[in-house]
Protein backbone atom coordinates (compact mmCIF):
# COMPACT_ATOMS: atom_id res chain seq x y z
CA UNK A 1 0.00 0.00 0.00
CA UNK A 2 2.94 2.29 0.76
CA UNK A 3 4.42 1.76 -2.72
CA UNK A 4 1.04 2.21 -4.41
CA UNK A 5 0.50 5.55 -2.62
CA UNK A 6 3.97 6.69 -3.61
CA UNK A 7 3.20 6.01 -7.25
CA UNK A 8 0.18 8.30 -7.04
CA UNK A 9 2.31 10.97 -5.40
CA UNK A 10 4.88 10.76 -8.17
CA UNK A 11 2.72 9.98 -11.19
CA UNK A 12 -0.53 11.79 -10.66
CA UNK A 13 -0.07 14.34 -7.89
CA UNK A 14 -3.81 14.13 -7.34
CA UNK A 15 -4.15 12.83 -3.81
CA UNK A 16 -3.24 14.77 -0.69
CA UNK A 17 -3.05 11.49 1.17
CA UNK A 18 -0.58 10.11 -1.36
CA UNK A 19 1.45 13.31 -1.26
CA UNK A 20 1.94 12.82 2.43
CA UNK A 21 3.16 9.23 2.04
CA UNK A 22 6.51 8.38 3.58
CA UNK A 23 9.57 8.07 1.37
CA UNK A 24 7.95 8.75 -2.03
CA UNK A 25 9.82 7.26 -4.97
CA UNK A 26 10.91 9.59 -7.78
CA UNK A 27 12.13 8.53 -11.18
CA UNK A 28 12.18 10.43 -14.45
CA UNK A 29 10.71 13.81 -15.45
CA UNK A 30 7.63 14.82 -13.49
CA UNK A 31 4.16 16.01 -14.48
CA UNK A 32 4.37 18.91 -16.95
CA UNK A 33 8.11 18.61 -17.52
CA UNK A 34 9.56 18.16 -20.98
CA UNK A 35 10.42 14.78 -22.50
CA UNK A 36 13.76 15.45 -24.18
CA UNK A 37 15.58 13.57 -26.93
CA UNK A 38 17.88 10.61 -26.27
CA UNK A 39 19.44 7.82 -28.35
CA UNK A 40 18.64 4.11 -28.21
CA UNK A 41 19.26 1.02 -30.35
CA UNK A 42 16.59 -1.28 -31.75
CA UNK A 43 16.83 -4.72 -30.12
CA UNK A 44 14.74 -6.95 -32.40
CA UNK A 45 13.85 -6.55 -36.05
CA UNK A 46 16.39 -4.11 -37.43
CA UNK A 47 18.74 -4.84 -34.54
CA UNK A 48 21.26 -2.12 -33.74
CA UNK A 49 19.47 0.64 -35.67
CA UNK A 50 19.77 3.91 -33.79
CA UNK A 51 16.60 5.82 -32.86
CA UNK A 52 15.72 9.16 -31.32
CA UNK A 53 12.27 8.18 -30.03
CA UNK A 54 11.21 11.64 -28.93
CA UNK A 55 12.20 13.25 -32.22
CA UNK A 56 10.68 10.47 -34.34
CA UNK A 57 7.34 10.51 -32.52
CA UNK A 58 7.17 14.29 -32.93
CA UNK A 59 4.93 15.01 -29.94
CA UNK A 60 2.46 12.19 -30.62
CA UNK A 61 0.78 10.54 -27.62
CA UNK A 62 3.36 8.09 -26.29
CA UNK A 63 3.70 5.56 -23.51
CA UNK A 64 7.40 5.50 -22.61
CA UNK A 65 8.43 2.52 -20.47
CA UNK A 66 11.97 2.44 -19.05
CA UNK A 67 12.94 -1.09 -18.01
CA UNK A 68 15.75 -1.47 -15.47
CA UNK A 69 15.33 -5.22 -15.10
CA UNK A 70 13.01 -8.07 -16.00
CA UNK A 71 11.23 -10.16 -13.39
CA UNK A 72 8.37 -12.60 -13.90
CA UNK A 73 6.07 -10.62 -11.59
CA UNK A 74 6.20 -7.51 -13.82
CA UNK A 75 5.36 -9.26 -17.10
CA UNK A 76 1.54 -9.19 -16.63
CA UNK A 77 1.63 -5.39 -16.24
CA UNK A 78 3.87 -5.01 -19.30
CA UNK A 79 1.56 -7.20 -21.37
CA UNK A 80 -1.50 -5.22 -20.24
CA UNK A 81 0.11 -1.92 -21.25
CA UNK A 82 1.31 -3.47 -24.51
CA UNK A 83 -2.10 -4.93 -25.37
CA UNK A 84 -3.85 -1.61 -24.77
CA UNK A 85 -1.21 0.26 -26.76
CA UNK A 86 -1.59 -2.14 -29.67
CA UNK A 87 -5.36 -1.58 -29.67
CA UNK A 88 -4.81 2.16 -30.23
CA UNK A 89 -1.64 1.91 -32.32
CA UNK A 90 -3.07 4.36 -34.87
CA UNK A 91 -3.19 7.03 -32.13
CA UNK A 92 -0.55 5.94 -29.65
CA UNK A 93 3.14 5.06 -29.70
CA UNK A 94 4.25 2.39 -27.22
CA UNK A 95 7.99 2.45 -26.55
CA UNK A 96 10.06 0.19 -24.30
CA UNK A 97 13.55 1.41 -23.45
CA UNK A 98 15.71 -1.23 -21.77
CA UNK A 99 18.70 -0.27 -19.62
CA UNK A 100 21.90 -2.28 -19.22
CA UNK A 101 25.45 -1.71 -18.00
CA UNK A 102 26.99 -3.39 -21.03
CA UNK A 103 25.57 -2.60 -24.47
CA UNK A 104 26.58 -5.83 -26.21
CA UNK A 105 25.51 -8.02 -23.30
CA UNK A 106 22.26 -6.08 -22.95
CA UNK A 107 21.41 -6.51 -26.63
CA UNK A 108 21.99 -10.24 -26.37
CA UNK A 109 20.14 -10.75 -23.08
CA UNK A 110 17.09 -8.63 -23.88
CA UNK A 111 16.84 -10.01 -27.43
CA UNK A 112 16.41 -13.50 -26.06
CA UNK A 113 13.90 -12.32 -23.45
CA UNK A 114 11.84 -10.38 -26.01
CA UNK A 115 11.58 -13.44 -28.23
CA UNK A 116 9.64 -14.99 -25.36
CA UNK A 117 7.67 -11.97 -24.14
CA UNK A 118 6.34 -11.07 -27.61
CA UNK A 119 5.75 -7.35 -27.07
CA UNK A 120 3.99 -5.43 -29.86
CA UNK A 121 5.51 -2.04 -28.99
CA UNK A 122 9.00 -1.06 -30.13
CA UNK A 123 11.85 -2.20 -27.89
CA UNK A 124 15.18 -0.39 -27.82
CA UNK A 125 18.30 -0.33 -25.63
CA UNK A 126 19.48 2.98 -24.20
CA UNK A 127 22.96 4.00 -25.34
CA UNK A 128 23.49 5.71 -21.96
CA UNK A 129 24.06 2.57 -19.92
CA UNK A 130 22.28 1.39 -16.78
CA UNK A 131 21.45 4.93 -15.61
CA UNK A 132 19.60 5.75 -18.83
CA UNK A 133 19.47 9.23 -20.39
CA UNK A 134 21.27 11.60 -18.04
CA UNK A 135 18.69 14.37 -18.20
CA UNK A 136 15.86 11.98 -17.29
CA UNK A 137 17.02 11.33 -13.74
CA UNK A 138 15.86 7.71 -13.68
CA UNK A 139 15.96 5.81 -10.41
CA UNK A 140 17.55 2.39 -10.89
CA UNK A 141 15.67 1.11 -7.83
CA UNK A 142 12.52 1.29 -9.98
CA UNK A 143 12.23 -1.77 -12.20
CA UNK A 144 9.79 0.20 -14.35
CA UNK A 145 9.41 3.92 -14.90
CA UNK A 146 6.33 4.55 -17.04
CA UNK A 147 5.71 7.97 -18.58
CA UNK A 148 2.72 9.08 -20.61
CA UNK A 149 3.59 12.00 -22.87
CA UNK A 150 1.93 14.24 -25.42
CA UNK A 151 3.40 17.25 -27.22
CA UNK A 152 6.67 16.16 -25.61
CA UNK A 153 5.33 16.93 -22.13
CA UNK A 154 4.87 14.42 -19.32
CA UNK A 155 1.19 13.85 -18.47
CA UNK A 156 1.76 11.11 -15.89
CA UNK A 157 4.70 9.38 -14.21
CA UNK A 158 4.70 5.98 -12.52
CA UNK A 159 7.88 5.10 -10.62
CA UNK A 160 7.43 1.41 -9.79
CA UNK A 161 9.92 -0.35 -7.53
CA UNK A 162 8.05 -3.65 -7.63
CA UNK A 163 5.66 -3.38 -10.60
CA UNK A 164 2.76 -5.78 -10.82
CA UNK A 165 -0.71 -6.16 -12.26
CA UNK A 166 -2.14 -4.18 -9.31
CA UNK A 167 -0.64 -1.05 -10.88
CA UNK A 168 -2.47 -1.67 -14.15
CA UNK A 169 -5.67 0.22 -13.38
CA UNK A 170 -3.93 3.51 -12.56
CA UNK A 171 -1.57 3.25 -15.54
CA UNK A 172 -4.33 2.43 -18.03
CA UNK A 173 -6.51 5.26 -16.77
CA UNK A 174 -3.76 7.74 -17.70
CA UNK A 175 -3.04 6.08 -21.05
CA UNK A 176 -6.76 6.20 -21.88
CA UNK A 177 -6.70 9.99 -21.45
CA UNK A 178 -4.08 10.28 -24.19
CA UNK A 179 -6.26 8.51 -26.76
CA UNK A 180 -9.62 9.88 -25.61
CA UNK A 181 -10.96 6.52 -24.50
CA UNK A 182 -13.76 7.29 -22.04
CA UNK A 183 -14.49 3.65 -21.29
CA UNK A 184 -11.16 1.81 -21.05
CA UNK A 185 -11.23 -1.93 -20.34
CA UNK A 186 -10.54 -3.14 -16.85
CA UNK A 187 -7.16 -4.52 -15.92
CA UNK A 188 -8.71 -7.98 -15.69
CA UNK A 189 -10.09 -7.76 -19.24
CA UNK A 190 -6.78 -6.60 -20.66
CA UNK A 191 -4.82 -9.23 -18.77
CA UNK A 192 -7.05 -11.97 -20.18
CA UNK A 193 -6.61 -10.57 -23.70
CA UNK A 194 -2.84 -10.19 -23.32
CA UNK A 195 -2.48 -13.72 -21.93
CA UNK A 196 -4.50 -15.08 -24.84
CA UNK A 197 -2.29 -13.33 -27.38
CA UNK A 198 0.82 -14.54 -25.61
CA UNK A 199 -0.33 -18.15 -25.64
CA UNK A 200 -1.23 -17.92 -29.34
CA UNK A 201 2.20 -16.50 -30.10
CA UNK A 202 3.89 -19.29 -28.13
CA UNK A 203 1.90 -21.95 -29.99
CA UNK A 204 2.88 -20.32 -33.27
CA UNK A 205 6.54 -20.34 -32.28
CA UNK A 206 6.25 -24.00 -31.32
CA UNK A 207 4.92 -24.86 -34.77
CA UNK A 208 7.74 -22.88 -36.36
CA UNK A 209 10.37 -24.70 -34.31
CA UNK A 210 8.91 -28.10 -35.20
CA UNK A 211 8.99 -27.23 -38.87
CA UNK A 212 12.39 -25.55 -38.90
CA UNK A 213 14.22 -28.49 -40.44
CA UNK A 214 11.51 -28.93 -43.05
CA UNK A 215 11.66 -25.22 -43.94
CA UNK A 216 15.41 -25.33 -44.35
CA UNK A 217 15.10 -28.44 -46.46
CA UNK A 218 12.83 -26.58 -48.87
CA UNK A 219 15.13 -23.59 -49.27
CA UNK A 220 16.48 -23.09 -52.75
CA UNK A 221 19.88 -24.66 -53.32
CA UNK A 222 20.85 -22.45 -56.25
CA UNK A 223 23.30 -20.59 -53.99
CA UNK A 224 25.54 -21.75 -51.15
CA UNK A 225 24.51 -21.13 -47.55
CA UNK A 226 21.04 -20.02 -46.44
CA UNK A 227 19.15 -17.04 -45.04
CA UNK A 228 19.03 -17.24 -41.19
CA UNK A 229 15.66 -17.94 -39.57
CA UNK A 230 16.58 -16.03 -36.40
CA UNK A 231 15.18 -12.50 -36.59
CA UNK A 232 18.09 -10.85 -34.80
CA UNK A 233 20.65 -12.48 -37.08
CA UNK A 234 18.67 -11.40 -40.15
CA UNK A 235 18.68 -7.81 -38.84
CA UNK A 236 22.42 -7.88 -38.20
CA UNK A 237 23.09 -9.39 -41.62
CA UNK A 238 21.10 -6.60 -43.26
CA UNK A 239 23.14 -4.01 -41.39
CA UNK A 240 26.39 -5.74 -42.36
CA UNK A 241 25.73 -5.47 -46.11
CA UNK A 242 24.97 -1.72 -46.18
CA UNK A 243 27.23 0.11 -48.59
CA UNK A 244 27.29 3.26 -46.43
CA UNK A 245 28.82 1.49 -43.39
CA UNK A 246 32.17 2.72 -42.14
CA UNK A 247 34.74 0.38 -40.58
CA UNK A 248 33.67 1.23 -37.02
CA UNK A 249 30.04 0.32 -37.73
CA UNK A 250 31.02 -2.97 -39.38
CA UNK A 251 33.15 -3.90 -36.36
CA UNK A 252 30.21 -3.10 -34.05
CA UNK A 253 27.84 -5.30 -36.07
CA UNK A 254 30.24 -8.26 -36.07
CA UNK A 255 30.78 -7.82 -32.32
CA UNK A 256 27.01 -8.05 -31.82
CA UNK A 257 26.90 -11.15 -34.04
CA UNK A 258 29.56 -12.91 -31.99
CA UNK A 259 27.80 -12.02 -28.73
CA UNK A 260 24.41 -13.14 -30.04
CA UNK A 261 25.54 -16.57 -31.24
CA UNK A 262 27.95 -17.29 -28.38
CA UNK A 263 27.26 -20.72 -26.89
CA UNK A 264 24.35 -21.49 -29.25
CA UNK A 265 25.18 -24.13 -31.88
CA UNK A 266 22.04 -23.47 -33.91
CA UNK A 267 22.67 -19.71 -34.14
CA UNK A 268 26.29 -20.38 -35.03
CA UNK A 269 25.20 -22.65 -37.90
CA UNK A 270 22.74 -19.97 -39.09
CA UNK A 271 25.52 -17.35 -39.02
CA UNK A 272 27.80 -19.59 -41.09
CA UNK A 273 25.02 -20.16 -43.64
CA UNK A 274 24.10 -16.47 -43.75
CA UNK A 275 27.61 -15.13 -44.28
CA UNK A 276 28.37 -17.92 -46.78
CA UNK A 277 25.36 -16.82 -48.83
CA UNK A 278 26.22 -13.10 -48.71
CA UNK A 279 29.93 -13.51 -49.47
CA UNK A 280 29.07 -15.70 -52.46
CA UNK A 281 27.81 -12.56 -54.26
CA UNK A 282 31.13 -10.73 -53.97
CA UNK A 283 30.99 -6.94 -54.24
CA UNK A 284 27.22 -6.94 -54.78
CA UNK A 285 26.73 -6.55 -51.02
CA UNK A 286 28.70 -4.61 -48.43
CA UNK A 287 32.01 -2.79 -48.58
CA UNK A 288 35.48 -4.20 -49.24
CA UNK A 289 36.22 -3.96 -45.51
CA UNK A 290 32.97 -5.74 -44.66
CA UNK A 291 33.76 -8.62 -47.01
CA UNK A 292 37.28 -8.92 -45.60
CA UNK A 293 35.97 -9.03 -42.02
CA UNK A 294 33.11 -11.33 -43.03
CA UNK A 295 35.53 -13.85 -44.54
CA UNK A 296 37.61 -13.78 -41.35
CA UNK A 297 34.49 -14.34 -39.23
CA UNK A 298 33.36 -17.21 -41.45
CA UNK A 299 36.78 -18.87 -41.35
CA UNK A 300 36.87 -18.68 -37.56
CA UNK A 301 33.32 -20.01 -37.15
CA UNK A 302 33.99 -22.95 -39.46
CA UNK A 303 37.28 -23.74 -37.72
CA UNK A 304 35.52 -23.94 -34.34
CA UNK A 305 32.45 -25.72 -35.65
Amino acid sequence: MKRFSACFAVGLAMSSTASAAEDPVFSGPQLGEKATSFKSLEIVGNAGKEHDIIKENDGKPTVLVFVHGLERSMLPLMRVVDSYGDKFKDKLQTEYVFLAEDQVGGMQRFSRALNSIKLKGRSTLSTDGIEGPGNYGLNKECLLTILTTKDNRVHANFALVQPGIADGGAVLAEVAKLVGDKNPPTTEQLKADADKRYQMARRGKGRMDRNKKMIRGKQQNNFPGAVPTDGTLVGLLRQFIRKENDEKRIDEVLKQVRAHIDGNADLKKQAIDGWTRILHFGDRYGTDYAREKGKALLKKLKANN
